[in-house]
């Protein structure tokens, strides 16, 4: 634990999740976004489903303190003082495994989706029990390149792998109709991704996992719920106090040559300016 103690936001998912702050990711970029306003740590498990998730969610986000989440004095970060540091916001994103055909033989990662849709309400669930001011946002999985999958280098090492844009929709309506249903905010990234023309070849690294085009949109559609949410406090992060933000002697001598100007909120170095 270093501090000060900062807002916590947590991802937790399964490849999407876990390689997301590879190759320009969309975790890496909110972790910039966020710089001196929050802390990004990433929970993410290659491979997993939701069947696996609910199995450790508990683990993951404790309700009581433990090392991962000591108890500290700060109640502008968690409410009340003394108390476990929950997360300020979840991101959760199960379902592109989940959704692949499943295999005679039993194996695998494929559960079927009124399982799956009962395994995020469990998540859900949980996340919402940890705080009130725990804030949730659920990413449904992101459509597929199968032409550029079976090309890539993990491709012919997962032969029973089936994976398909009808199977993914089904699983992505489903993981929406159940936000709308526990008033969750969500990210429909089957068709956010879909948007641009040229989705299929600029979006994935390997036809399944995201590019940093891909996490470019992710990101917008993260900022712009975070933008809207209307929650108190609020978690966009124009509106976030920026750590150490306060005038110093020691800053960097301003263009007059008289003052010191403070410089924690430059953004000149980002290839984006995000909203």
């Amino acid at each position: 634990m270093v501090g000060p103690g900062r807002p916590v936001f947590v991802l937790f998912g399964s490849s999407i999740v876990q390689y997301s702050f590879s190759n320009g990711g969309w975790g890496a970029i909110l972790a910039d976004v966020y710089a001196r306003k929050a802390d990004i740590l990433l929970r993410g498990y290659l491979g997993w489903n939701s069947r696996r998730a609910v199995q450790v969610v508990e683990e993951v986000f404790p309700k009581v303190p433990c090392e991962a989440f000591p108890k500290i004095q700060n109640t502008s970060v968690i409410g009340e003082p003394d108390a476990a540091v929950q997360p300020s916001l979840v991101i959760v994103n199960f379902g592109g495994n989940d959704s692949m055909g499943s295999d005679p033989s039993g194996l695998g990662p494929h559960v079927p989706l009124p399982e799956y849709v009962e395994n995020m309400r469990k998540i859900a669930t949980h996340l919402k029990s940890l705080s009130e001011k725990t804030r949730i946002i659920f990413l449904t999985p992101p459509p597929v390149n199968q032409e550029m999958f079976r090309g890539s280098q993990i491709g012919p090492l997962l032969t029973r792998l089936v994976r398909t844009n009808e199977l993914l929709q089904m699983y992505s309506e489903a993981c929406i109709k159940l936000c709308k249903e526990m008033d969750i905010k969500f990210i429909d990234m089957f068709n956010a991704i879909q948007m641009r023309d040229d989705w299929e070849t600029a979006c994935f690294t390997d036809g399944i996992h995201l590019s940093s085009e891909g996490s470019k949109i992710v990101v917008a559609e993260i900022i712009k719920v975070l933008k809207n949410a209307g929650w108190e406090p609020s978690l966009y992060w124009k509106s976030m106090p920026t750590e150490f933000s306060e005038d110093s002697p020691y800053d960097f001598i301003a263009s007059d040559g008289v003052k010191t100007t403070n410089i924690s909120n430059l953004t000149t170095h980002r290839e984006f300016q995000w909203d």
